[in-house]
């Protein structure tokens, strides 16, 4: 079975330290960094298979610093620590590259549970190219196009896109988008859900035909032809 390897980026040296002995004993390899710059180092090193980010580190803060790696072609899952609790705060760090995040103070089984999720979801999502009317993803590279031109998504909206192009033709209920896109530990995404699907329908669309639909009181649905 393969161990999971993780990178955690936390200044606070007692949290890091804390999360990183949780982690290994949870059988969970852990590199703990205290700034953006010695994150870039060891990941120039190693091949990590998620990173725990703190978006409140010294120098580069760690919205600047996932911007430009996700930029570069990174794609590996982070999750966000973040004293933000704010939906526009959320949002903001999803935006910037993050695939989910866990609001101080925490508990450790639930920030556990959540890097499990994130790379299972990694995992299981990961294949060759989807098509859906105009739109292909590919499930290695994560990269989206739409008749042929390509889209710059956030990995949530990625996320999304994908849900529903495996399920096109068929609604996708709230409870689904929760699931996959949030994980099941989440009750309070109701807004989170509305704001992904409109930035996401604003980027797809964008001089094309519509292929997204509401399915009022019950989810979305994704034509599978333009």
């Amino acid at each position: 079975m393969h161990r999971l390897h993780l990178l955690i980026v936390e200044d606070e040296v007692k949290l890091r330290n804390t999360i990183c002995s949780g982690l290994v004993e949870e059988k969970i390899e852990a590199c703990g960094v205290g700034s953006a710059e010695e994150a870039g180092q060891a990941l120039a090193g190693n091949d990590f298979d998620a990173m725990v980010l703190d978006l409140s580190l010294p120098g580069k803060d760690g919205v600047t610093w996932l911007r430009e790696i996700r930029m570069a072609g990174n794609t590996t899952p982070v999750l966000v620590l973040t004293a933000r609790g704010s939906v526009y705060e959320r949002v903001t760090g999803l935006e910037c590259g993050a695939d989910d995040y866990l609001v101080k103070p925490f508990v450790f089984a639930e920030l556990v549970a959540r890097i499990r999720a994130l790379t299972r979801r990694r995992l299981s999502f990961a294949q060759p190219i989807l098509k859906v009317a105009d739109v292909e993803l590919d499930g290695l590279t994560r990269r989206v196009r739409r008749a042929g031109q390509e889209i710059n998504l956030s990995p949530k909206e990625t996320l999304l896109l994908e849900l529903l192009m495996r399920n096109a033709g068929q609604t996708v209920t709230r409870a689904m988008i929760t699931e996959v896109v949030w994980g099941p530990a989440y009750n309070d995404v109701s807004n989170l859900i509305e704001v992904f699907v409109n930035r996401l329908r604003r980027k797809i669309e964008a001089g094309g035909v519509s292929l997204i639909a509401t399915v009022r009181g019950i989810g979305y649905s994704m034509r599978s032809s333009p």
